[in-house]
């Protein structure tokens, strides 16, 4: 990112503004198998139709999903896979993340469950 002019930052920013959404995550997790149609997302998302609708339009203006009609339906797919390389490295990041952290409760727990050490018996 260094260097780059105010606009192409936004740019940038509004990208990551597109993978901020779970339900987004969720409909580009669908599409890693293959192409859907709206319908078949909406069921898979628990959502419905007019609300996916949303989401996939938002994802397309970022380039990040392409749409092609066929019939009466609309099939999308992904338009770019890296954005796969770079949801499985946050993934990758934040599973680190919660296995220190359980780690650090793993231990934390142990030192609280070991009794408390006798007081030694002082010199006189």
């Amino acid at each position: 990112m260094e260097g780059l002019p105010p606009e192409a930052l936004q740019r940038v920013a509004t990208y990551f503004q597109a993978l901020s959404d779970p339900t987004r995550l969720q409909i580009l997790n669908l599409l890693r198998s293959g192409e859907r149609n709206v319908g078949d997302l909406a069921q898979l998302c628990g959502y419905t139709s007019a609300n996916i609708s949303r989401h996939l339009s938002f994802l397309m203006q970022n380039g990040l999903v392409q749409r092609e009609g066929r019939g009466t339906s609309v099939y999308y797919r992904i338009a770019d896979e890296s954005v796969y390389a770079l949801c499985d490295l946050v993934c990758g990041n934040i599973a680190r993340a919660f296995e220190r952290a359980a780690d650090g409760h793993k231990a934390f727990a142990q030192g609280a469950r070991q009794p408390p050490k006798a007081p030694r018996a002082g010199r006189r």
